[in-house]
């Protein structure tokens, strides 16, 4: 198969690819007709059922989304997430992508701020490079063991270290400077940060792997993807959406054989 930006029907795109052949997919689906995406549908069982197929032994995919709150929210991202179980994939993680800027209040409840990230492997995963952050206190200190049922804190020396994982809550900047800088972007009406693209694709994937995302938009992930040295499949069936991501990455050259 061969790499770049691709016009077509995710759905036929993929019954043309080889099986597992995907180390990661990084995508984000037009969930609950919450963005008029030009008129087009969404086949999700079938796209799951192909994602399926793609993927990897020790592939990932991680799957955005969130539900529409319309006087109570659909949990249309739950099913989703049972019916990829049901597909073979294991519920690798739950993860949340914080909205850390978001405007828009409810009368009746809080603010919304938060999408999922389902993380869904193929088996136990291939790849895994954790992104660390610097502890705020490290060296030697007692810290509490075993502590049993007594209650009683009994302590030992350990060593607190200077970085640790980060935790599955990842929060981003929205909107212009914080999604991207990238102006043409926005004419995509649903744009992820580049860093929470960047974060997966590095989580999951070494230098050489390929990275793929069947309903790219405006190529966030595509761009991503290149900047780490990873191969790069992007497909879409808006010719519009596709000739964005061709300029956000290559500037209007096409330097990639098979891009449209």
């Amino acid at each position: 198969m061969e790499e770049g930006f691709f016009v077509d029907d995710c759905v036929a795109f993929m019954s043309r690819m080889d099986e597992k052949s995907i180390d990661l997919t990084v995508t984000s689906p037009p969930y609950d007709n919450l963005r008029n995406y030009k008129g087009y549908s969404f086949d999700f069982e079938n796209i799951a059922k192909h994602l399926y197929r793609v993927t990897k032994e020790g592939g990932v995919v991680v799957w955005v989304v969130g539900d529409k709150i319309n006087g109570g929210r659909t949990l249309t991202s739950f099913r989703q997430g049972l019916f990829f179980q049901d597909m073979g994939f294991l519920m690798h993680d739950v993860m949340i992508y914080q909205k850390k800027n978001t405007p828009f209040m409810r009368s009746n409840a809080y603010t919304n701020c938060y999408e999922f990230m389902f993380v869904l492997s193929r088996g136990k995963p291939n790849t895994f490079n954790p992104l660390k952050v610097e502890t705020v206190r490290h060296g030697m200190e007692m810290l509490t063991h075993n502590k049993g049922a007594d209650g009683v804190n009994k302590k030992v020396l350990k060593e607190l270290k200077k970085e640790k994982t980060r935790t599955n809550i990842w929060p981003y900047a929205v909107g212009y400077g914080g999604t991207t800088t990238d102006k043409i972007a926005f004419d995509h009406p649903a744009v992820f940060p580049e860093k929470l693209a960047e974060d997966h694709i590095l989580s999951w994937t070494n230098p050489g792997d390929l990275v793929f995302d069947p309903m790219c938009g405006s190529g966030t992930t595509g761009k991503m993807a290149l900047k780490h040295n990873r191969r790069f499949i992007g497909v879409d069936i808006s010719k519009a959406y596709v000739a964005i991501a061709k300029e956000r990455v290559f500037g209007g050259q096409i330097p990639m054989a098979g891009v449209v």
